[in-house]
């Protein structure tokens, strides 16, 4: 099993390891910790049953006994509308972009298996699906890599067994309200009654779908880089149906900007300043930065402004009226007119942090200072930060320069 896990699959550098005490995440810490890679395991415990805690102990007390640091985390939230496993999904995933973070790792590592392949596919294929469909889970995507995907749970058992490893099982992994459980329970076993070896052949076939959806992918259309950007903002695949896209393609057409698609999981399609962009649907919690003041004789740090000395400082919001004098402008501009020019997309600018002097907007960080309130070279001055800097908050976004900006390329990337 140890080779079978294809342990040089995750990219080099440091792996953060999603455990959640069952037989998959809990053979994957110790093949990889096995194989001296550099691990830092992530556990979420999502509260939803009774003696979940017993489980976030056991998983400690493993990582414990490996020399493995662990990031743990328990939920203290409501759980999310709609479907449970869904929700979970969305607070597991969030958990792990945090530790991603935390942990200074390179890669996050899931233990899904062969069997969790099939059955993802075999869901898909009733639902009805495409070649990304057909695929079913890809190997990697953004930062995440399953290493395990030619790996079955039958030879998971054996590697722990070997090792006098008893992990914890899920009950929820028997509860047949889940049509991924009914699809493991259910209608696999009887699609091999009937036709034996019929779950390798649907492995087969997966692994043959996703080599030629990454050729698809490298050589994309329109349709393709739309999706690939889904993939990377975070949507789940396939998720786009022909109704989303169309709507996409439409805005990505030559017109005004500002304007939005709602796609699954709460997610936003956009376009802003000639490019289109895929971003959260809902605004996160607003949370003000840390406003740094010291005293400076002058320095060129670029995220940071130089104002007169002994001014009283503090970070708000945007309201009706403000204006400032820009320093290299003339006159005095509107708020919203240096918001429009710098292309602070309309929903981003009330949670958009400020520096007051008094009621007096002193800085719009990143794009404007007030002349008058600005340190004359030589004088003393105070040194202003904001920290994070409006824009450099960890948050995925995916960005494809849009048909609506002259000269537009095709070129897409990623930016976290």
């Amino acid at each position: 099993m140890l080779n079978a896990v294809n342990i040089e699959s995750p990219p080099p550098g440091r792996l953060l390891v999603a455990v959640s005490g069952g037989p998959d995440s809990t053979a994957l810490l110790l093949a990889l910790v096995g194989a001296g890679r550099d691990v830092v395991a992530a556990h979420y415990d999502h509260a939803l049953r009774e003696g979940s805690e017993t489980v976030a102990r056991q998983v400690a007390d493993l990582c414990a006994r490996v020399g493995v640091r662990l990031i743990a985390e328990r939920r203290d939230e409501p759980m999310p509308k709609g479907s449970l496993q869904a929700g979970a999904r969305a607070l597991r995933y969030a958990f792990l972009d945090r530790a991603l973070l935390e942990s200074g790792a390179d890669w996050v590592v899931l233990a899904h298996t062969a069997d969790d392949l099939v059955e993802g596919v075999v869901l898909h294929m009733l639902r009805g699906c495409g070649l990304a469909g057909l695929r079913g889970m890809p190997a990697r995507r953004g930062r995440y890599v399953r290493p395990m995907l030619e790996v079955w749970r039958k030879e998971v058992r054996g590697f722990l067994d070997d090792r006098g490893i008893v992990p914890h099982e899920d009950p929820a992994n028997q509860d047949g309200r889940f049509a991924r459980v009914r699809a493991r329970l259910q209608i696999l076993p009887a699609l091999e009654r009937d036709r034996p070896g019929i779950s390798r052949r649907f492995h087969a076939a997966a692994l043959s779908a996703a080599r030629l959806q990454e050729v698809a992918e490298n050589t994309p259309t329109e349709v393709e880089s739309l999706k690939r950007m889904y993939a990377e903002a975070g949507g789940r695949q396939p998720g786009l149906s022909r109704r989303h896209l169309e709507a996409m393609l439409s805005l990505a057409r030559p017109g005004r900007g500002g304007r939005g698609v709602d796609l699954p999981g709460g997610l936003r399609f956009r376009i802003v300043g000639g490019r289109m962009q895929i971003v959260p649907s809902q605004p996160r919690t607003r949370s003000v930065p840390r406003l740094e003041v010291r005293s400076c004789a002058g320095c060129e740090e670029r995220d940071a402004v130089h104002l007169r000395a002994g001014i009283q400082l503090h970070v708000g919001y945007r309201r009706p009226g403000l204006r400032l004098r820009p320093a290299g402008g003339r006159g005095t501009r509107k708020l919203q007119d240096i918001f429009v020019d710098a292309r602070v997309p309309r929903e981003d600018r009330d949670a958009f942090p400020l520096v007051f002097a008094g009621e007096r907007l002193a800085w719009v960080p990143g794009h404007a200072v007030d002349a008058e309130l600005m340190a004359p070279t030589g004088e003393p001055a105070q040194h202003v930060a904001l920290t994070p800097m409006p824009g450099l908050v960890a948050q995925k976004v995916a960005r494809l320069e849009s048909p609506t900006a002259p000269g537009a390329r095709r070129a897409q990337k990623m930016e976290i």
